[in-house]
């Protein structure tokens, strides 16, 4: 549960995500393209791995790369050197300006999973309660604890189902 918890942090638990991947991306692509800078083939490269990494790493649904025109013209904006090229601080705003909405989107999902999992097993719980045999079992588990597992299942079945398309 704990884990769940820390992915709904807020802002910047995703700031801090979207800084590990994407100095990690930076630098992978530096190191292949043997440039200190990226050119637009290497952006359009890492973008497509930053969004990877992010299909990977969050919750919720995937999320398809932008178009190479989107790429440009976002690329336009935060080349702040005029130099057609992106360094290490441009990549970073480039990529926080590109994911901006994909954070809102993971937001939500979360949002509906730890506020709808515990409602609808406490009225699941309540629900058993004329079952013979079943009844008794489940009045004898506490709520929270009861609560926990539904939502740690969920989550587990949202995970499994990502992993599966």
């Amino acid at each position: 549960m704990g884990q769940v918890l820390d992915k709904f942090h807020g802002r910047e638990w995703r700031k801090a995500q979207i800084r590990k991947i994407s100095d990690k991306v930076f630098e992978r692509v530096k190191n292949q393209s043997g440039r200190p800078n990226l050119t637009f083939e290497d952006l359009y490269i890492a973008v497509l791995l930053v969004y990877n990494d992010i299909n990977k790493r969050l919750p919720g649904p995937h999320f398809d790369p932008p178009s190479k025109d989107q790429i440009r013209s976002i690329m336009k904006e935060c080349d702040l050197n005029l130099d057609g090229e992106i360094d290490h601080d441009e990549f970073v705003k480039f990529i926080q300006k590109l994911t901006a909405d994909t954070f809102v989107v993971v937001s939500k999902g979360l949002l509906v999973t730890l506020v709808a999992a515990p409602t609808i097993a406490i009225a699941t719980k309540r629900a058993t309660d004329g079952v013979p045999g079943v009844g008794r079992v489940m009045q004898k588990v506490p709520n929270s604890v009861y609560a926990s597992l539904v939502t740690l299942a969920v989550v587990w079945i949202q995970t499994s189902c990502k992993e599966i398309e």
